[in-house]
């Protein structure tokens, strides 16, 4: 049975929603990966974290956040090879193995995005007032985004334009992303060769040793895997490419490519940052040291004026800028495709399936993640600036969950056609279950780790740490929410809109 073949059978019972189709290609999907990925923005918030967490194993542990994700990333291109559907994890969890895991599936790729808008649409307010205090030479003004009413005001207003952006449908954000992604690319590969090259003479710089590719000089596992779940955040995001499916030319094929191509380029653009970075300002808690407490969550701050020098540092703030802004605004894709999903399976209200007639986007669905975003982030800002710190460190909890069930729902789907071929067994069953594996020991390794309340920030919820109290707190608010969903409209639960099946049901002889 042909390709086009197999997809027909997987997607029989799949519902067109009304997107605007063959609006993306390969480049444009490459394009919207990286742009959600983010990897200026990535950097600039981990890079500090993950060498407190391992010190110069650093790049080693970017490396190792690589394999899960291009392992989970083949799982995702089979699924969608057979059911094209912008739903993804959510609509392959279910026909890999009930409406309820794939409700859950789909709750947890909902909250991972709303969190991560949140704080991209922070790291975009702070690094446009430094931009404008760069260029103005007032530090009044740089030091605007620390004001609680300046930074949250500015930041919905942020929230609102992407929303804006999205609303109007992928064509409009495509167009968008050509340039963004461009910029920052270009402003992070200047910044590494110019690193590179005053590395010998920068204070506290350290000459490149082959060790700092080797995770096993990593003595301690709770560290790595604190290590891991961070560089694990950094890669997020590639799967932007499938969530556009149904509007990319190719459905069945290109997303599937695009993800793969999109994972290669970020490990070769984060493996040479963190090599640079670690050569120029080496690891020491003072300074520009990489370790240094006071510049770890923003290290290209620090870095932007000795390394680029007073003419040029004003770009890396810039650069940031349109990271964090472009990937705020691609973002917005996977939630409201999601919501578009479910709703349309009868998983959440209908009214969250409408599609503009015009730029044949979500509608209503976009509009309700900007709120989301903009009361999630106004919310926790208002109850303690740690709270957002610690999302990013609850964030790793999530995206093991979704990835993992995902890529568990592949080897599930197809197991009955692993034995076909050596090619079937490696891409459809070793590949996404050690993947999955992987991402499952990280997930446990957290959740034990987080429950300590000096994990994070520091700050607990009735002597559990705060970022054990986010992550699984929220996964299990999803459950509670499910069930009083299903209580209500239990035609999705039954089976009748998103039915369960596998390739065994048709392709067994």
């Amino acid at each position: 049975m042909t390709l086009d073949e197999r997809s027909a059978v997987g997607s029989a019972d799949l519902r067109a929603k009304g997107l605007s189709s063959n609006s993306v290609g390969l480049l444009a999907s490459v394009v919207l990966g990286i742009s959600s990925i983010a990897p200026v923005y990535a950097l600039t918030a981990t890079l500090g974290p993950t060498v407190t967490e391992v010190g110069l194993q650093m790049p080693a542990v970017f490396l190792v956040g690589f394999v899960p994700m291009l392992l989970v990333a083949y799982g995702y291109r089979e699924l969608n090879r057979v059911a094209p559907d912008c739903g993804t994890s959510f609509t392959w969890a279910t026909k890999a193995f009930n409406p309820y895991v794939g409700w859950l599936c789909g709750w947890g790729a909902l909250l991972a995005t709303i969190i991560v808008l949140s704080n991209l649409a922070g790291v975009a307010v702070s690094f446009f007032y430094l931009l404008l205090g760069e260029i103005t030479g007032s530090e009044d003004v740089g030091a605007l985004g620390d004001d609680r009413v300046v930074n949250v005001l500015t930041c919905v207003v942020f929230v609102a334009l992407a929303t804006w952006v999205t609303y109007r449908g992928v064509e409009t954000t495509k167009r968008l992303q050509y340039t963004l992604v461009g910029f920052q690319m270009l402003v992070l590969a200047v910044f590494v060769v110019l690193a590179l090259v005053k590395s010998g003479s920068a204070p506290g710089g350290i000459p490149f040793e082959l060790t700092w590719l080797d995770p096993t000089a990593i003595t301690s596992f709770s560290a790595f895997t604190a290590g891991l779940s961070l560089s694990l955040f950094i890669y997020w995001g590639w799967d932007t490419c499938l969530t556009v499916n149904e509007e990319t030319t190719g459905s069945a094929r290109t997303p599937g490519r695009a993800a793969l191509l999109t994972i290669a380029v970020i490990v070769l653009t984060y493996l040479a940052a963190a090599i640079a970075v670690q050569m120029y300002a080496g690891v020491g808690t003072e300074g520009t040291g990489l370790g240094n407490p006071e510049t770890e969550d923003n290290v290209f701050a620090a870095l932007a004026g000795p390394v680029m020098g007073p003419g040029l540092a004003f770009l890396l703030f810039l650069a940031v800028v349109a990271s964090s802004a472009s990937s705020l605004q691609t973002t917005f894709l996977p939630p409201t495709r999601t919501l578009l999903a479910m709703a349309t399976y009868g998983a959440l209200p209908q009214r969250l399936a409408d599609v503009h007639p015009r730029f044949r986007g979500p509608s209503t669905a976009t509009l309700v993640s900007g709120g989301a975003t903009a009361v999630f982030y106004v919310g926790m800002t208002l109850i303690s600036e740690n709270v957002l710190i610690d999302t990013i460190y609850a964030l790793g909890l999530m995206i093991c969950f979704y990835y993992g069930l995902t890529a568990y729902a592949c080897v599930w789907y197809f197991r009955h056609e692993l034995r076909r071929s050596a090619k079937d067994l490696l891409v459809k069953g070793v590949m996404p279950l050690l993947g999955a594996l992987m991402l499952t020991a990280v997930f446990l390794q957290t959740a034990v780790d987080t429950l300590d309340p000096a994990y994070g920030s520091g700050s607990s919820v009735f002597g559990v740490g705060s970022v054990f109290v986010i992550g699984i707190g929220l996964l299990l608010l999803g459950a509670v929410l499910m069930l009083a969903w299903r209580a209500r409209h239990p035609a999705f639960f039954r089976g009748e809109t998103l039915r369960q099946d596998t390739p065994a049901l048709v392709f067994d002889e």
